[in-house]
């Protein structure tokens, strides 16, 4: 699968906007915006297991397309939702355990980069890696 292999962080696009509209604190949206996030992603069947390293934490996380999984963001912000495959991308639909919001991510291969897309409450941002 094209998501499989070690991405890391080279630029974001509004992301500060988009933490900002999640209700993260000033000092944590800086110290976010410059993580140092690496994602490691294997793919087995419908089985995925994404390792997450960052300046934060170390976490791994395992999810099957199609089922429910609880996930909790790096600043503690809860989440309940599924990952699905549409066409070559890989689409996240989660909602916040604290107030039900949605919050929808996109996974996509584009131009030898993995760009991934952010919506949240009307506020759009990209996070793109470059395979290491």
């Amino acid at each position: 699968m094209a998501f499989d292999g070690t991405w890391k962080i080279d630029r974001n696009e509004n992301y500060e906007k988009f933490m900002e509209k999640m209700g993260i604190n000033v000092v944590k949206r800086k110290l976010a915006s410059h993580d140092n996030l690496k994602l490691i992603i294997t793919q087995e069947g419908n089985k995925f297991t994404v390792k997450e390293s960052s300046t934060f934490r170390n976490i791994e996380v395992v999810f099957e397309l199609g089922v429910t999984f609880n996930y909790s963001l790096a600043d503690g912000t809860e989440l309940t939702g599924t990952w699905s495959l549409e066409g070559n991308k890989l689409v996240g639909k989660f909602k916040r355990v604290d107030n039900g919001n949605e919050l929808n991510t996109v996974r996509e291969i584009v131009g030898g980069e993995m760009v991934q897309t952010y919506v949240y409450e009307g506020v759009e941002a990209k996070r793109i890696f470059k395979k290491e």
